[in-house]
């Protein structure tokens, strides 16, 4: 019940990311369900091949090269999803931030109880 749970938080993030970062259109909340349902499986993936190679960017970059894997799977969400649209890198970045900050504070939350 806490992965549904934790899947709707998701996708509220991700229809929340549309509502205060311009750049990014979310038509409805079922393609914010499906649209969160695809980052989990592109994060399973995908994530840790790109990790992988860019392994010597991110250890000279202590690991903030991260943020840019991150915002660049998002951006490759908005080309898989129909109804789910990032206008250019600055969106995808400050979404993927949105998206990560609320999960992470909810995931917290819910293992605290």
């Amino acid at each position: 019940m806490a992965i549904i749970f934790k899947w709707f938080i998701s996708a509220g993030a991700i229809f929340g990311a549309a509502y205060f970062i311009p750049g990014i259109l979310v038509l409805n909340f079922y393609t914010a369900l499906v649209a969160s349902l695809l980052l989990g499986v592109l994060n399973i993936t995908v994530r840790p091949i790109l990790y992988l190679l860019t392994l010597p960017v991110n250890l000279v970059t202590f690991g903030l090269f991260s943020i840019v894997l991150n915002a660049l799977i998002f951006w490759l969400l908005s080309t898989v999803v129909k109804g789910f649209q990032v206008d250019g890198f600055i969106a995808a970045l400050l979404g993927s931030l949105f998206v990560s900050t609320v999960t992470f504070i909810a995931d917290k939350a819910l293992t605290s109880e």
